[in-house]
This record gives structure tokens, sequence and C-alpha cells, in this order.
């Protein structure tokens, strides 16, 4: 419940996280849309919208900041609750890496890519 009323009023907060994220997906060649405005878009918290472009444009995932014990945030799959855990948003450019390999066997799955043990979301360390 602590952590539900940290993410809500820590808007601010976690618009930085997200805008952070922009940077190092989009060197990736990911597509990122921040839906951040929380009365335009009706949803609570903000949310960065990934995806690819081109012929695989369907793919994609929607991520949220959510707070976390001891003061820290984390990068989630929205919809998927606290279980959509993806990274620590402390560190942007692992998260990026484990986002990129995520969507990556989403648009190939069962496709081994370099530096991915599972290529499952969360399980390498969470």
């Amino acid at each position: 419940m602590v952590l539900g009323w940290r993410t809500c009023k820590g808007h601010d907060v976690a618009v930085g996280n997200l805008q952070r994220l922009r940077g190092p997906l989009g060197a990736m060649g990911w597509r990122c849309v921040g839906l951040y405005d929380k009365e335009e878009f009706r949803f609570p918290v903000s949310l960065l919208w990934v995806y690819a472009g081109g012929a695989a444009g369907d793919i994609g995932a929607v991520l949220t900041a959510r707070a976390l014990p001891g003061g820290t945030w984390g990068y989630f799959e929205a919809g998927d609750g606290r279980g959509g855990f993806v990274s620590l948003c402390r560190d942007t450019e692992s998260a990026a890496e484990r986002l990129d390999l995520l969507l990556k066997n989403r648009i190939f799955p069962g496709t081994e890519w370099a530096g991915s043990r599972d290529g499952a979301r969360g399980r390498q360390g969470a």
C-alpha cells in the first residue's frame, strides 16, 4: 500500500525515470512515446510505450516506473503489476538491454540473443 502511494505521489520521479530510458532505447532502434499526462490519458501512472518500427510495428511494451522498498524505483511492464518487473531504474543501460531482449524475443520467438540467458524478463538476477 505504501509503495502504491509512493508510486502515485512520485509522478515527477516516475516521468524522470521513464525519460532517461528513452535515450538508450532510441539508440537501439526502438521508438518511444511518453504518455505522462494523467488528465489527458486518464491513467493513474505515467507510461512509456516502446515499440518497433516497420513491419514489426505491432510489437512493443508499455512500461511504468514504480516505487520499490528502500526508496528505489523499478521499471515494470504495465498491466502485469509487480510481476512485470524489468529492471531497477538506477541503471538505464541495463534496463534498456533487458527490454531490448524482451522485445526481440517477442518479434523472433525461440531465437537466442547474445547476452540472454533465458530470454525472460526479470529472471537474470531480479
